[in-house]
């Protein structure tokens, strides 16, 4: 597929709105794509659930100091991309309910930003690799996100009080990008954003522990058709188109 072919290539800047769990996120699970995306002209906002306030093994820092640490270091990720805004939801880490106040919560968003492309996570991946267990938030991000999708910031009586209240205008988002996917059906190249995404990785401190461990780490994610002499890195997701 050559590049006038990928199914990203809009033909026109979009707002792209970018919904997941916690601040290191967005970076870890399609920060390629954000770097492609805000080089193309997109605008990519974020707006991430939780304060992350639960992620550390450093029994003197406390869930506020946490907090406050990973927000900064999200920031500077975002910055490093080309991010255009970070919102920040700030539930607690680990606590994430895919429930009907949260649902509202996000649809407000969702009308406030009136995103053309919506980017979230899987709900119904439990296991990520053989490895690794998906963490219960990031399920609960993917689930409260896509019900908010459609059809709550869609129809103006579903929280009416967003339209009648708070005279938010109910919003169709076109499409939606599914990250870390149980089935892909879009897979972009972002070999020469690779860089960009580990550099943006390199802000979360309190997250990656040696920095030299995760490039090695994630150099070695290039495609099976690659090479480490050269690589080729691709992320992927599962793409709805809704409009």
């Amino acid at each position: 597929m050559n590049e006038a072919e990928t199914p990203d290539n809009w033909d026109s800047p979009q707002p792209i709105l970018v919904i997941l769990a916690h601040p290191d996120d967005p970076e870890f699970f399609c920060g390629g794509t954000i770097a492609r995306w805000v080089l193309a002209g997109h605008q990519v906002s974020y707006c991430l659930l939780t304060c992350g306030d639960k992620g550390t093994s450093d029994r003197a820092l406390t869930p506020d100091a946490l907090c406050a640490q990973r927000q900064g270091e999200q920031m500077a990720a975002a910055a490093v991309l080309g991010v255009h805004q970070v919102r920040f939801l700030d539930h607690p880490d680990g606590y994430l309910v895919p429930d009907l106040e949260l649902r509202k919560e996000i649809t407000r968003v969702i009308r406030q930003e009136q995103p053309n492309v919506l980017v979230t996570c899987d709900p119904t991946n439990l296991y990520v690799r053989e490895t690794y267990l998906n963490h219960p938030d990031h399920r609960a991000a993917g689930q409260a996100t896509l019900d908010a999708v459609f059809p709550a910031a869609r129809d103006h009586l579903n929280f009416i009080e967003l339209w009648r209240d708070e005279n938010l205008e109910p919003h169709v988002v076109r499409e939606v990008w599914i990250s870390l996917p149980q089935e892909a059906n879009v897979s972009l190249d972002v070999t020469e954003h690779w860089q960009l995404k580990l550099r943006a990785l390199f802000e979360h401190k309190s997250q990656i522990g040696d920095p030299a461990q995760l490039k090695e780490r994630l150099l070695k994610r290039h495609t099976p058709d690659s090479s480490p002499e050269n690589p080729r890195f691709e992320e992927q997701f599962k793409r709805l188109v809704l409009a």
